[in-house]
């Protein structure tokens, strides 16, 4: 069992930055893929980006690519999402995500379902 917990999120003016992290509980939290998911007032809860165990695949959503990071500490257990260049359409509840068969897939996944461990979710606003 993981238990995730998200930090980081806020208010902020487009254009701005912030970091997102994911703290994790449990020793097996470096052999699941991390990802992260963000779900905005009337909408699905969509793909944002996600992480192989070991940090070596990343994969992004087209519309943050070049704007997001991610990364993970697995010795921290935490994995985090850089954001810069954030746009209003970046506003959502962001959700950071563990996958207990990601050291085990071939692909990471993007699809929710795949995901065991889901954390609070954090809010992000960014205003125009």
């Amino acid at each position: 069992q993981v238990r995730l917990v998200e930090s980081g999120g806020g208010l902020v003016q487009a254009g701005g930055s912030l970091r997102l992290s994911c703290a994790a509980s449990g020793r097996t939290f470096s052999n699941y893929a991390m990802g992260w998911f963000r779900q905005a007032p009337g909408k699905e809860r969509e793909f944002v980006a996600a992480i192989s165990w070991n940090g070596g695949i990343k994969v992004y959503v087209d519309s943050v690519k070049g704007r997001f990071s991610i990364s993970r500490d697995n010795a921290k257990n935490t994995a985090y999402l850089q954001m810069i260049s954030l746009k209003p359409e970046d506003t959502a509840v962001y959700y950071c995500a563990g996958d207990s068969m990601g050291r085990g897939r071939l692909i990471i996944a993007r699809d929710s379902n795949a995901y065991d461990y889901w954390g609070q979710g954090t809010q992000v606003t960014v205003s125009s």
